[in-house]
């Protein structure tokens, strides 16, 4: 056999034994001009292999180093690797390979860098810009300051087109946020209350989405259409909840500082039936401050619509602060605050609320790590007329789960989460508590 149909065949052999098996059997030669083709010829090999480009050799190549039992080695062929899945527009393989680099070496800053520019060429501009504090965070020599820049503009021509869903299995003591009391107190006398009113516990399917579209206007701006929805569905549909919305708006980008105005309507259907519509207009600001951090906030102003209770129709105000935080590498957080006003038809329906929460996560190895804890008040402007005392609630919940992208399979990682809920409230139809979980598949990076 000749020296060029065994390199062929190593090239084409993926198995976990082609990249240090062939390198043998070259090295093994004694005879002709080719004495051993170390790792670095292969990649040399590759990279001709690129430039003519025959991308399916190169691609050959870098997969059988992937199997190298050198560590050095496996890492730069899955860096190589995921350039090239880039250049082929496979950017979620790109995100995928170096994210799989990222768990074995977390400190490879050019990585993490090559990474938050392929989430923005897919549009995940908050995963591009958390992976940059991130990277930051670490410290940054003065040489790679301009590679920096190439990667913050990257963020403002993202992708025309974004998609994307999640899917989970959703055990739960309480599907519904019901009460378990047999009997609640009236003015008139204790009612009785029926099972549908009561907890049920069950097993759901939770299925959610994005799909957002851009489409350049200005040198920084874009018009943008954006549709989401996230629905739980049960064996028994009566306790279905789906909620829909469509938004149009513009995004522009001002030095630092990101202006998404947005309109649009949603929908929400429980039990099979349209229970709500609400017609809304937002506006959300997002800031860079220094190297580890964001600030968003965001204002909000809708009309709802109840379809089965008019007395609840009324204005929607709002208004929410978010600030985001690089600890490290490896970790961050946020901590959020957020108020909103409803208006109602019937004062008893009509409410203020307050909330607060914090989020903590960090890699660990293969795995994300992630925790939040919240704590709300809600208070109506009136007792509604059949209870006794005006309603008067705090609710705490907590949460927390992981991302195992150990069992990564076609860019999709399994992720956990447990929760649990406690709303304290003074009437007793909205006093519950509630435990869940969810078991489904994300995205690995």
């Amino acid at each position: 056999m000749k020296t060029k149909d065994i390199i062929g065949l190593c090239f084409l052999v993926g198995s976990v034994f082609a990249g240090p098996v062939c390198a043998q059997q070259i090295e093994h030669r004694d005879e002709g001009a080719v004495s051993g083709l170390s790792a670095s010829q292969l990649f040399d090999y590759a990279a001709n292999a690129e430039a003519a480009s025959d991308t399916t050799t190169a691609e050959t190549i870098y997969v059988a180093l992937i199997k190298d039992p050198d560590g050095d080695v496996k890492q730069e062929a899955r860096f190589r690797l995921a350039k090239l899945k880039a250049k082929l527009g496979k950017f979620a393989d790109a995100a995928v390979l170096l994210r799989a680099i990222l768990d074995d070496k977390p400190d490879a800053q050019r990585v993490r860098l090559e990474l938050a520019a392929t989430l923005a060429q897919m549009g995940d501009l908050s995963g591009a810009r958390r992976n940059l504090r991130q990277a930051q965070a670490g410290g940054l020599p003065p040489a790679v300051a301009n590679i920096v820049d190439q990667y913050a503009a990257a963020l403002r021509s993202a992708k025309p087109f974004v998609a994307s869903i999640e899917f989970s299995l959703a055990p739960s003591n309480n599907i519904n946020r019901a009460t378990t009391a047999n009997t609640l107190d009236t003015i008139l006398a204790p009612l009785q209350l029926s099972d549908d009113a009561r907890a049920k516990s069950g097993i759901g399917i939770k299925v959610g989405g994005q799909v957002l579209g851009r489409v350049p206007i200005l040198p920084k701006t874009s018009a943008i259409v954006r549709l989401s929805g996230q629905g739980s569905f049960y064996k028994d549909s009566s306790f279905n909840d789906l909620v829909g919305s469509a938004q149009v708006g513009l995004e522009t980008q001002w030095k630092k500082l990101q202006v998404r105005p947005l309109f649009g309507r949603s929908y929400r259907i429980y039990g099979n039936k349209l229970y709500a519509t609400t017609n809304t207009a937002s506006v959300s600001l997002t800031q860079t401050v220094g190297r580890r951090s964001q600030v968003e906030a965001e204002f909000g102003l809708g009309k709802a619509n109840y379809r089965l209770n008019d007395l609840q129709d009324g204005l929607i105000r709002s208004a929410s602060l978010t600030y985001e935080h690089a600890f490290s590498r490896r970790s961050g957080g946020s901590i959020n605050f957020a108020f909103e006003r409803q208006a109602a038809r019937d004062p008893g329906y009509a409410t203020k609320s307050g909330s607060s929460q914090i989020l903590v996560w960090r890699e660990a190895g293969k795995a994300s790590l992630f925790a939040s804890l919240s704590l709300s008040r809600l208070q109506a402007d009136e007792r509604l007329t059949l209870f006794p005392e005006r309603r008067k609630e705090w609710q705490f919940r907590s949460t927390a789960g992981a991302t195992l992208r150990q069992f990564t399979i076609a860019g999709f990682a399994p992720v956990i989460r447990a929760s649990y809920e406690r709303n304290q409230s003074t009437v007793g139809i909205y006093d519950y508590r509630r435990v869940a979980a969810d078991v489904g598949i994300t995205r690995a990076f």
